[in-house]
């Protein structure tokens, strides 16, 4: 029988991930510190306890066992890289989106931003000149991928994104799920929630995981981005949260400069778009999402509503959501204020154009202007 090692496997794509390598006929042995065990891990995986981020004791307990798969899910990756050269036939790791310049900095680019849809052809941080400032545990991160393949010219990396699911620790939908338990009524969205960010579901990254897995030797010395197959605006990811919980919310437009208690929800320090296209392994690979993001939103904001975040706990801090009320309606009050004025004269300008591709366009209404004859 095929062995399959995977270290980490108790996270929110963790049980999916081993579940489906069990499902493909591998002997899965799993390697965590133990400290969280998952009820969705079969009996008859093996348990290896030990803590990854010391590469010393992960080779003690490794010793001198070999394995046809390493599936490298947490610790420190580098070290396990080559600690486990010689120990697995097939390596696949997985690192992160921010390894791609402009994640954090997306104002250190020209023009300012990063390209949409970002593709697996988009130069690292590490790709930048020595005067391009990036932060060191991001440098890590595309350091480490680095490493990966020089260790392993036949492994396979896949970025994850911002992953969401029952099984994540600080998830980043609890933000409106607590304003929707606590009675909110309105919600404050840089930019109307026009923004894009990527994330995945934790069942669609664990099949983007998967799919590499059974096309191993196509996926050979690749990176492949994991992300839903489209991606919600975040004024539709508030939609979508809320209409899964019976909640609507009064969405408070402000520009992203005055929105400041709201700019958490865009996950980074400006408004642009972060968007991480699947498309590679969707084509290379057949990849396709398991679960359509609006179930998977859903389901992650039901199961959040019934298992609650503790109030100021740890993982809700991790969030950076200040939770302000009192600050947000001192923001929507002023916010109006200073804008009482303003919607009367944008009608009274208001040119009054319609898209002719709309079904409340009226070809025969149209007076003063027609489509160029030639």
């Amino acid at each position: 029988m095929v062995k399959a090692l995977v270290v980490g496997g108790t996270g929110p794509t963790g049980p999916h991930v081993v579940n489906g390598l069990l499902d493909r006929g591998f002997e899965v042995s799993i390697l965590h510190t133990g400290a969280h065990e998952s009820p969705e891990i079969p009996a008859q995986v093996e348990h290896i306890h030990t803590d990854p981020f010391d590469s010393e004791k992960t080779s003690q307990a490794l010793g001198s066992r070999t394995f046809d798969l390493a599936i490298v899910m947490y610790g420190r990756l580098r070290e396990l890289a080559n600690l486990l050269v010689g120990k697995a036939g097939k390596l696949v790791s997985v690192g992160g989106v921010p390894a791609y310049s402009g994640w954090g900095d997306a104002d250190a680019l020209w023009p300012p931003g990063m390209r949409v849809p970002t593709r697996e052809t988009a130069r690292l941080v590490i790709n930048e000149n020595k005067d391009f400032a990036v932060n060191r545990k991001v440098a890590n991160i595309a350091i480490t991928e680095a490493a990966v393949f020089e260790l392993h010219p036949s492994a396979s990396h896949i970025r994850y994104p911002w992953i969401y699911g029952p099984g994540q620790v600080a998830c980043t939908e609890w933000s409106i799920v607590r304003r929707i338990l606590d009675g909110r009524e309105q919600l404050i969205l840089p930019d109307g929630g026009m923004s894009l960010q990527s994330r995945a579901y934790a069942i669609n990254a664990a099949e983007m995981l998967l799919t590499i897995v059974d096309n191993s030797e196509r996926a050979a010395g690749q990176a492949y981005n994991a992300s839903d197959e489209w991606t919600p605006t975040l004024l539709q990811w508030v939609d979508i949260i809320s209409a899964s919980l019976d909640h609507s919310f009064e969405v408070i437009n402000m520009p992203w400069e005055y929105a400041t208690l709201a700019q958490r929800f865009t996950l980074r320090g400006t408004p642009h778009h972060r968007v991480t296209s699947c498309e590679k392994a969707m084509f290379e690979l057949g990849y396709r999402d398991v679960v359509d993001p609006i179930e998977g939103l859903s389901v992650t904001a039901r199961h959040l509503a019934e298992n609650p975040l503790e109030r100021g706990g740890a993982a809700e801090r991790s969030l950076s959501d200040l939770f302000d009320y009192d600050g947000e309606d001192l923001l929507i009050q002023a916010w109006r204020e200073a804008t009482k004025d303003l919607g009367k004269v944008a009608r009274r300008v208001d040119a009054g154009l319609k898209d002719r591709y709309s079904a409340l366009f009226n070809d025969h209404d149209r007076k003063g202007w027609t489509t160029i004859q030639r």
